[in-house]
Formats: structure tokens, sequence, C-alpha cells
């Protein structure tokens, strides 16, 4: 009797939807089922109607959109011209992660299965909707709804006689093996000088994450004061001769890498050489090594520009490190972080105070010495590409692209600082030095209308205003009046981003500017409030001119007050109910008036 094929398809955007993949992954090993395991948008969609049993584990970003890497999929399963028994032959499962906090919780999960449904596709189980505000995090969720589905799978599909589920006391092999070869590499082929003078020089087609450009940095500015909490930085970058191309709402993918002193304090911890060579393969034959890992010649190199040392560790790590631990206090403490029960200490232990992967092997000292580098792939996730919004037009800066960044750093318990990876190193990046950041440009979610006599109306408080500062400048280039933008900060002599800029478009007669300081006077002011005090002339230009509406920044309160500000104009001064404003506002929303891009 044949193996039980099964197919594991996730969209993820920060990496937990592919981790739970990965768990799936291993756990089908374990009951003997032959697992394939792809993105959404690398799987070919095409071959859906000859599965027989698949498992979606899908997030919802922003305001109820699809992940990066399934936006292809999406798109295609809402086809109207599907037939409605496609996927007849399909027994299904959906596992989704979102944020209750977020007014569309786990909408892409809960309308993946209501279509899939649709299609003919027969569901195994309810929609499990892992919640991150929970305090056990998704596992509430996701640890019995995984035992319900494999003993509805085994109902279904029993086990051979003679089999066993394979013990979790078992470890499985990795998906890629690491080898160190005795052999060490060469100054160029450490630093990787050689490989970026190549691939900048042979660019001809649009970099991606598979082959990035390598941009230099031409500036590198402080734009809040000196005396401000936060630093936040206007960085451009050169491209030339890179054959990006982009449009205002489109965002910069960054390739951020560890700190030296990072990389090296990993290095002695695990008795690693960074001079070694390495080469990485595959366990199965029919699972070829990404490109990008394949090319990695070092150990300084996978973990300077690989291993994300710096991430928050999730339970999948302390469920593999206990395997290697030889000491039997550190590995009861390590089963304890790996089971359901032990997931509220875990989360004290690693969440709240956000402890890093490096951070939580200097704690277990005994196990981490035992870690076989054949295992570091599987233990430690890759470092993930940071998405900024562009904040500048090819019309009005061609070569160039610039980046509106908060430099991100914050106290926890810990003694050290919390520091964002991608953030602190880019900042640390001088004008015109020798290091080069491997960047790629992504479609973004917003679109401007292409009429020039359309208004447009931008919210975007702090560096929210980053894609808004784009499209002005481009809308200017094409001599585009009727941009009205609301911008929010703390004062205007601290963080008042370009504002020199707004001053010379709005005595140009370019933009209608109105700004909230919140923190300038005795009552906080917000652009929420500016909305209410134009009321007027927002339905002038929403109501009677059909003007589009954006909103970026923060996603925790102000895109749902500034919604509501908006709400209250429409009922104000267009003379419609509570219900009526809602639907108009939701029929803006489909017709792509109304959009807006906010992160957490």
């Amino acid at each position: 009797m044949p193996q039980q094929n099964l197919l594991i398809l996730y969209g993820s955007q920060t990496g937990t939807a592919e981790d739970l993949a990965g768990r799936l992954s291993r756990e089908a090993k374990r009951h003997h089922f032959n697992c394939r395991t792809e993105a959404l948008d690398e799987y070919r969609v095409a071959n859906l109607i000859n599965e027989h049993l698949v498992i979606f584990v899908c997030a919802t970003t922003g305001q109820g959109d699809p992940p990066d890497n399934m936006k292809n999929f999406w798109r295609f399963i809402f086809r109207r011209n599907l037939p409605h028994n496609a996927l007849c032959q399909m027994d299904y499962a959906v596992l989704g992660l979102g944020d209750s906090s977020y007014p569309k919780f786990n909408f892409i999960a809960k309308k993946l299965h209501k279509r899939l449904n649709q299609l003919g596709a027969c569901p195994l189980l309810p929609a499990a909707l892992g919640d991150d505000q929970h305090e056990l995090g998704p596992d509430a969720v996701v640890d019995p709804w995984l035992k319900d589905l494999w003993s509805k799978v085994l109902s279904m599909f029993p086990l051979r006689p003679g089999l066993e589920i394979i013990s979790e006391d078992v470890l499985l092999p990795p998906k890629y093996s690491l080898r160190l070869l005795e052999e060490k590499v060469g100054q160029s082929e450490l630093s990787g000088d050689a490989y970026e003078r190549d691939f900048i020089s042979n660019n001809t087609t649009p970099p991606s994450e598979i082959h990035p450009f390598l941009a230099p940095v031409l500036s590198n500015e402080r734009v809040s004061a000196h005396d401000h909490f936060q630093d936040v930085r206007l960085i451009e970058f050169n491209i030339t001769g890179s054959a990006i191309q982009f449009y205002p709402g489109d965002v910069v993918m960054v390739q951020p890498r560890n700190s030296l002193l990072h990389v090296e304090q990993f290095c002695s911890l695990l008795h690693l050489d960074p001079l070694n060579k390495v080469v990485v393969e595959p366990s199965d034959p029919e699972s070829p090594v990404p490109m990008h890992l394949a090319a990695l010649c070092s150990v300084q190199q996978l973990v300077e520009r690989y291993l994300d040392i710096c991430s928050i560790p999730r339970r999948s790590f302390f469920q593999l490190l206990c395997h290697f631990s030889p000491d039997e206090m550190e590995r009861e403490k390590l089963k304890e972080f790996s089971c359901a029960a032990g997931q509220e200490e875990l989360y004290s232990y690693c969440n709240r105070p956000r402890r890093t992967i490096l951070e939580v092997l200097v704690d277990f000292p005994h196990t981490t010495r035992c870690i076989p580098a054949t295992f570091l792939l599987e233990l430690i996730p890759r470092i993930r590409p940071r998405a900024f919004s562009i904040a500048s037009s090819m019309e009005a800066l061609p070569n160039t692209i610039q980046i509106l960044m908060a430099v991100v750093q914050y106290k926890t318990k810990l003694i050290e600082p919390r520091r964002g990876l991608c953030s602190t190193w880019l900042a640390s990046l001088p004008p015109h030095g020798t290091e080069r950041v491997p960047i790629w440009v992504k479609k973004g979610s917003m679109k401007f209308p292409c009429d020039p006599d359309t208004p447009v109306v931008m919210v975007g408080p702090g560096t929210g205003v980053a894609p808004f500062r784009a499209a002005i400048q481009e809308r200017v280039a094409n001599g585009r009046p009727g941009n009205c933008l609301f911008f929010g900060c703390r004062g205007k002599s601290k963080d008042f981003y370009f504002e020199k800029e707004w001053e010379d478009l709005g005595n140009r007669g370019y933009l209608t500017l109105f700004t909230a300081f919140s923190r300038d006077q005795e009552d906080k002011i917000y652009v929420q409030h500016r909305i209410k005090e134009n009321s007027k002339l927002l339905w002038d230009l929403i109501g009677t001119k059909q003007g589009y509406v954006y909103i970026a920044g923060n996603a925790k309160l102000m895109p749902n007050e500034v919604t509501d500000a908006l709400k209250w104009v429409l009922q104000l001064e267009g003379g419609m109910s509570a219900p009526d404003a809602e639907q108009y506002l939701a029929s803006m929303e489909k017709s792509c008036r109304f959009q807006s891009e906010t992160w957490s």
C-alpha cells in the first residue's frame, strides 16, 4: 500500500504560519504521510484539482489582506469562472493566524474556508482561528485543533498494518543538512565582495528575493530632532543600473544582516570557526536547496546573512533543542517550554521580555555546545526581508529609492535594550560606504487614481506619511493639484517630517496640508480631530468630487478612529444615517476609493 499524500500550503508574512506549516509537516511524517510543504504562491495552483488531502495555514495581515506569498493564489481562487465542483476530490482543513485587536480578525482563513467549500472541497473540521492576543498565543487554539485533525485524518486514512506513530522522542532528519568542511575561505569569499561585484555588473532583469540588487547608500539622515525619543532616518539608495521600476504605493524589500558582534558571539557559543567553508545538502532529492542558501560559502556568511539569531524563538525551537541536551536540568526546562502546558511559562520567558535565540543559547550553555551543525538550518529560522513604503517618486528622483525609517529600540526587563535587526543595521551604514544593501521592489496594496482631476485625501501620521510623499511627488511632477494631506506627529519641532517640502508645495498650490501636533498643547490633538474640523472641505472632496481617501500608519487605534471621523463627516455634511455612512465607506473601499495600509 503506497504512502498517503498530504499537501501543506502556507501564506506567511512574519514567519509564524511558515513555522506552523513546518510543525504540521513534522507531525505528518510521524504519522507516515508523504508530505509536501510549499508557500501558496510557489505552488502551481492549477494542480489543486488533483489534490486529495490539503491543509492550508494562512495569516491575515493589515486590514484583512493576504500575506505577500499568497496574493497570486488569492486572486486565482476567487476567479468567477472556476467551476463550482472544481475541488470536489479534495478534503481540506484551514488553520488561520490573526489578531483579535484588528477589525478583520482572521479574515483570510474564514474567507478561504468558505471559498474552498463553494468549489466543492470537503472540510475535515471547522477553520481554526489562532489569536495572537490570547495569553498563550495561537497555540491555545492550534493544539486542540491539531489533535482533532489527526484523529479525523487517521479515521479516513488508517496507518498501514504494523506501523505506529513515531514518538516525539525520536529525532527526525532535517530538511536541509549543513556540512562543515575543514577548508577555509579567503577574505574575498568571506566578505562576498567578488559575488557582489559580479551581481551588480550582470544585473539586467528586475531584482527579486532570490536575486536582490545590492544598492549603495547615498544618504542616511536623521530627520527627527536629536533630543527626540525616537531616531527616524531618511535613507536614500542608489539604484542606477538595477532595472528597478516602481510607482507610488510600492514597497522596497530589504534583506538585513546580523551584526558582526552577534555573529562572533554565536560562533563562540557553538565552537564554530567563521572561516570554515560550508555545504548545504537536501535530505530529500526532490527538495533542492534554495539558491540564496546554496550560494553561502562560509560559516560567517551563513550566520550573518541567513540565520535569524536575534529573533524571538518559537515553541518549535525548544522542541528540537531539547533533543540535543546532555544536561538533565536544562533538558527538563526545554521540555517544559515545548509542551502545551508550558506555554504560559514560555511566554513569560521569551515573548514578554522579547528574549532572542542568541540569549536563549547563552542561558542553556550545556545544550548549546552540543547542537550538531547539521541541524542549524532546522533549528534557527532564516532572516526574513523587511518591507518599507517607498517615500520617493521615480518621476521626481530618478535612480534613487528613499525610505522613512524609525530605528526600533526599547527597554524590557532584560539589561540589554531590544533593537530592531533591520533598522539598527541600516542606521549604522555610512553614506557612500563600502557596504551594499540587498533590495528589491514589490507592488504595494495602495493604488492612486489615473485621472489627473481626481482629488486625493491622504491621512498619514508619523512614518505613515512615507507612501504619500511618493504619491505627492509623482502627482506634482505630472502637474496634478488636488492633493490634501493630514499629517500628525508629537511636536512641530520634534518629528515634523518634510516640513519645508510641504510648505513649498502649499505655496505653489499643489498641496493642502493639515497638521496635528499631539504634544504641543495640553489637550492632545490627532489627525481625526483635524478631519472633523474640516468636514465641509472633506465632503466636497469625497462626496461632490468623488475623491480618493488613503490611510497609512500604525494599525492599533489610528485607522479605526480616522474611519469613525470620516463616517461622522458623511453624516454631518452628507446628511447620511450611521448605517448609510457605513455603507458609503464600504462601497468606496470596494471601488478602491478608500484604501489603507497599516502595520503593528
